[in-house]
């Protein structure tokens, strides 16, 4: 087992903190992901992020069990699945999660997604189970994913618990800079998810790979770069152990403020997108 990375810590509104890097574990499936999980805690990850809808919960458990390490070293992320936001529903959905998991309790565990257009747009019954899973310590930080300020303001109104964290979409070509700016005035983390886009594109892009030229690194690394220089939580996904190693190495250099800028001009907006739309997405 490697020495875990360093990896600085970001605090968290509810006085908590987490890893500001950890390791994605969207498309792992379920045969491959107690072996890329395994690798990854190898490599030195200590935050990994899966979801009840990636199907590879059980995989995650087992290498987190096999790993050697002790359960309080790895910060852990699960999300709650589409078909669950009835509160009997996430409850069951819930017990599931730390039974496929192999623990007790999960470090955050998030709303998925809001969806707007199913369940009557009520989302605050599903929010005040996981703020019962808290308080019982199941879930040591609960958040949201791929929550609108419009979201936010109804879940907050009726709500004990303000979300630690909101998980969207953000990248050089989806920066999704009104919801993140509105996020960090309410005091939540930013956790951006597909950090370096779907496709290769983005890494391929002339605009990232002459900067990478011009700090002597890879392009997916500058992108990671830019993520952690913007203060956003990023958990980039590798099969291959050498990128995993590699996706780790991006605190001993900086971007310039003018590097920055010219990867952040590379926002298209709403065509940028490369997941689903919150205000349409229903599950």
């Amino acid at each position: 087992m490697n020495a875990p990375a360093t990896i600085p810590s970001l605090s968290l509104n509810d006085g908590r903190s987490i890893p500001q890097l950890g390791f994605g574990t969207w498309q792992v499936e379920q045969p491959d992901a107690a072996r890329i999980v395994g690798e990854a805690l190898e490599a030195g990850y200590r935050h990994i992020d899966t979801a009840q809808m990636y199907g590879n919960e059980r995989g995650v458990g087992d290498a987190i069990r096999s790993s050697g390490l002790a359960r309080e070293e790895i910060f852990l992320t699960s999300k709650l699945n589409n078909d669950a936001h009835e509160p009997d529903d996430a409850r069951r959905a819930f017990d599931q999660s730390l039974a496929n998991l192999q623990t007790d309790y999960v470090d955050l565990f998030l709303i998925h997604w809001p969806l707007p257009t199913r369940y009557d747009g009520d989302f605050v019954s599903t929010w005040k189970t996981l703020e019962e899973f808290q308080k019982e310590g199941r879930a040591k930080s609960i958040g949201v994913s791929n929550f609108r300020p419009q979201d936010l303001d109804q879940l907050t109104a009726g709500s004990e618990v303000q979300p630690a964290v909101n998980q969207i979409e953000a990248h050089p070509y989806f920066t999704n800079d009104a919801v993140r700016i509105d996020n960090l005035k309410r005091g939540l983390l930013i956790e951006a998810w597909s950090p370096l886009a779907r496709a290769g594109d983005l890494i391929e892009d002339p605009a990232v790979t002459t900067v990478a030229a011009a700090v002597d690194r890879t392009p997916a690394q500058v992108v990671l770069r830019w993520h952690i220089q913007r203060g956003d939580v990023i958990f980039p996904k590798s099969s291959d152990a050498g990128r995993m190693r590699e996706n780790l190495q991006v605190f001993d250099f900086a971007l310039s403020d003018d590097q920055m800028a010219t990867l952040t001009a590379l926002d298209r907006g709403e065509p940028g997108r490369v997941g689903p739309n919150p205000d349409t997405f229903a599950g």
